[in-house]
């Protein structure tokens, strides 16, 4: 599947929001990537606009292309609840997502690539789909040949614990998904009401 590989940095810039992790040049540069950034800087977005760009800051944030990230608003609008929050839950819940929050890897391109090169066991039987939706209670941990690799080992051992719906476990070098997070504990800064708009036109 094709994926994004120019910089972050330009990205982040489109949103104004240090999405990818603090960075310099997002503080030197406070407007728009390209030649015309500058003097966008006081452009009025319509609502569509609005609505536009918080998918698509949704979607960077993430990870995901059109069509699939559009699949997961599908099944979240069949959810019972709230549609928005439905989508995040869905998006928490990938297998990528639940790796770079255990702190298996830094980023989450790092955390799919774990993932697709079949380094992940979920349960104890490996799982190599980044988009695999984790369960309440599944046990999520590096393969025996990882653990050998201080490459692999290395970002778990620096990692924090800072989410409560996850429980991490260094010294197995495994971690639970103790419960699906409430909008309220999912820390990115998406205006998911804006997408459900956007989707329902």
């Amino acid at each position: 599947m094709a994926r994004y590989t120019g910089p972050k940095t330009r990205i982040a810039r489109r949103f104004d929001e240090p999405i990818f992790g603090s960075s310099r040049a997002l503080s030197r540069k406070r407007y728009p990537p390209g030649i015309h950034g500058r003097f966008k800087r006081g452009s009025k977005r319509s609502e569509y606009g609005r609505q536009l760009l918080e998918k698509q800051k949704a979607k960077a944030i993430y990870g995901m292309l059109e069509r699939q990230f559009q699949r997961f608003f599908e099944k979240a609008s069949r959810m019972k609840g709230n549609t928005g929050e439905n989508l995040l839950q869905l998006l928490e819940r990938r297998l990528d997502n639940v790796v770079y929050r255990m702190g298996f890897a830094r980023t989450r391109p790092a955390a799919r690539q774990l993932v697709n090169h079949g380094h992940i066991l979920v349960n104890n039987k490996s799982v190599n789909i980044p988009s695999y939706l984790v369960s309440a209670g599944d046990v999520i941990s590096l393969s025996s040949k990882a653990r050998t690799s201080t490459t692999l080992t290395k970002p778990l051992e620096q990692a924090k614990s800072r989410y409560p719906w996850i429980e991490v476990r260094k010294a197995e070098y495994a971690g639970t998904f103790l419960y699906v997070p409430s909008r309220a504990e999912i820390p990115e800064n998406i205006q998911e009401r804006l997408i459900v708009e956007l989707y329902s036109k």
